[in-house]
């Protein structure tokens, strides 16, 4: 008897499969759509494909009247310039010191409760700290995706380095290895595509923040649109709008995993990234 566990789709059922999902929301939002609409043609909670495409070709595809922009690709370049750098910024605090506490002693004992202490710290709860210490331009904005997701990265940088066999350390030592050979030789070559993992794990996160931030305190951005269309209940662009965010946010997990998968591909083959 062939287990359950033990049977794998081939290419195309698995494709099919996949997006089953997604046929299935459009086809339940579609039937929505047509029971509310066609008892109330003035509803605005699911509006009509018809309407979504028209707010698509609104938004993207003609100049805003007052100030001649093309407002999603305006939005769109305002966030991600803001995820982008947030996100920079806090691989690389991430690296430097989780590897710093993975490895070393000391570095271990002076901050690993710390850093422990601020990862529990919910980022939306500073925001209004940080609006009043950087005040309510772009830098409050990189700061809250930084505070929101650096601290994640660096204790799973520094787990993924302490589960490193440690006889790795000791055979370096015996070979005459330094510390700062250990790090670059042995630690950094088996870290850089768990960092990747980490990041594109923080992903979520770091939108969530982004969003709450230009939806306090901004003039344009993605989360901005949003929350200024909230008010007039115009979901025929707020959707799309979240459409376009997750669009966005899978493009950039899809690329980094198919970048780690070209640069380690031996971390793909042992099953590490899903």
């Amino acid at each position: 008897m062939t287990r359950l566990v033990n049977r794998h789709p081939d290419r195309p059922t698995r494709l099919l499969l996949a997006m089953l999902p997604f046929a299935l929301l459009i086809a339940a939002y579609a039937i929505g759509s047509d029971l509310r609409l066609a008892e109330n043609p003035n509803d605005k909670l699911l509006p009509s494909f018809r309407a979504l495409g028209d707010a698509i070709e609104r938004m993207a595809f003609t100049p805003d009247k007052r100030t001649g922009d093309y407002l999603l690709w305006v939005d769109t370049v305002a966030s991600l310039t803001r995820i982008g750098g947030g996100v920079a910024i806090a691989t690389v605090f991430g690296l430097l010191v989780g590897v710093s506490v993975g490895l070393l002693p000391y570095a271990r004992a002076t901050l690993g409760g710390f850093l422990s202490a601020v990862a529990m710290i919910p980022p939306l709860a500073i925001l209004p700290i940080l609006f009043i210490l950087f005040g309510l331009g772009e830098l409050s904005k990189f700061v809250l995706v930084f505070a929101g997701i650096g601290p994640f990265i660096a204790r799973d940088i520094a787990m993924r380095v302490a589960e490193l066999p440690t006889e790795q350390i000791i055979k370096a030592q015996t070979l005459g290895a330094s510390t700062w050979q250990i790090c670059t030789r042995v630690v950094l070559p088996q870290v850089w595509p768990r960092l990747m993992d980490s990041v594109r794990l923080s992903l979520g996160a770091a939108w969530l923040f982004l969003i709450a931030a230009e939806a306090v305190a901004s003039q344009d951005g993605l989360g901005y649109r949003i929350f200024l269309m909230r008010r007039y209940l115009a979901m025929d662009v707020i959707l799309p709008y979240v459409a376009w965010i997750t669009v966005l946010a899978f493009s950039f997990d899809w690329l980094l995993r198919a970048l780690q998968t070209r640069l380690f591909p031996w971390f793909a083959l042992e099953g590490g990234s899903r």
